[in-house]
């Protein structure tokens, strides 16, 4: 009995030794937390927002610690939540950014330009026969309530000789534009050529466009849409910043070089939406977004003065904004 009780304590020993030398397991690190921020959208999804729902889709926002929360405009718009600080980041335009900077809003600056050059353009049923913006007169324009809205016909109309006091201006809101002129509740709109334009198209709708591009010695090229952040996020966040572009711009880069898949992802994000007009689109689009830049989402100081200079000279603003402060390349990749 004693022998036995004396191997059980050898054994009990030899085990406590056995544990004491056993390497101590390291506890694996806990994954970083993500940074919560919200990105407003323009307007409903499309593909001028493929960029975004690609880097969502595709974990990039994640990869560089952030969780973005995707909202649509309601009765704020992304100008008024990005300048007070109720989101982080929002969708904008060049001329819009412009005119809060000219009335005192120095938060506001551009981070990236979605698309290098203005594709947009004014759209009037073929029927009319408007082949240029003299052809206007006697037209109804459907008003989405911009004040760069009536300066912008008016000097389109002027320079090709036509009389702008003779185009009737008709508020219409938000109303999908298209509808209103196939309607004929409308003559004239202001469209994005890569979602109504193309839209049109494949519903048999046909429509001659002014494009803003082929009207340049009238109207500067400026940037539209961009993305906005505010000069506080820039002092006191730059690093968040500096993610939310990073990703962003991976999810542009690959929307350019993958045009098809891209646009599946955004019908994934969104499922709503039309697959033949996003694919038809994406296609059209997705060699526009950086187009002859050096790289996605770079900004000219030329084009924000110029476009600046020529709002002053046609008393949308005052004067002309520091073109400067009003964006930056510095995030970019």
């Amino acid at each position: 009995m004693k022998r036995k009780a004396l191997y059980g304590i050898v054994l009990v020993v030899w085990a406590g030794l056995l544990a004491a030398c056993a390497p101590t397991a390291t506890p694996s690190p806990a994954t970083p937390a993500l940074t919560d921020v919200t990105l407003m959208l323009d307007w409903v999804p499309n593909t001028n927002h493929t960029g975004i729902f690609v880097a969502q889709q595709k974990g990039y926002f994640a990869e560089e610690g952030l969780n973005v929360r995707i909202e649509q405009p309601g009765e704020v718009y992304a100008e008024q939540a990005v300048s007070s600080g109720a989101v982080e980041f929002g969708i904008s335009f060049q001329e819009q950014l412009t005119l809060a900077r000219a009335g005192g809003d120095t938060q506001l600056v551009s981070i990236a330009a979605i698309i290098q050059h203005n594709t947009s353009g004014f759209a009037s049923r073929a029927e009319l026969g408007a082949d240029s913006p003299a052809d206007w007169e006697g037209l109804r324009y459907g008003a989405f309530g911009s004040p760069f809205e009536e300066p912008t016909l008016k000097a389109l109309m002027e320079c090709d000789g036509g009389d702008f006091s003779q185009l009737q201006i008709i508020d219409t809101g938000f109303t999908d534009p298209l509808a209103l002129l196939s309607e004929a509740r409308t003559d004239l709109a202001w469209i994005f050529y890569a979602w109504q334009g193309i839209q049109a198209e494949q519903q048999g709708v046909d429509l001659n466009i002014v494009m803003m591009s082929d009207w340049t010695d009238c109207i500067p090229d400026y940037y539209t849409p961009l993305f906005i952040t505010s000069q506080r996020m820039i002092d006191e966040r730059p690093e968040v910043v500096r993610a939310f572009v990073h990703a962003i711009s991976r999810g542009y880069q690959f929307a350019i070089e993958n045009p098809d898949e891209a646009a599946t992802l955004l019908l994934q994000a969104v499922p709503e939406l039309d697959e033949q007009l996003v694919r038809a689109s994406q296609a059209w689009l997705s060699p526009r977004y950086q187009a002859d830049a050096p790289r996605w989402g770079e900004q000219q100081l030329s084009v924000w003065e110029a476009y600046s200079n020529w709002m002053a000279a046609n008393g949308i603003i005052a004067e002309p904004i520091d073109a400067a402060a009003a964006f930056t390349n510095e995030f970019l990749p």
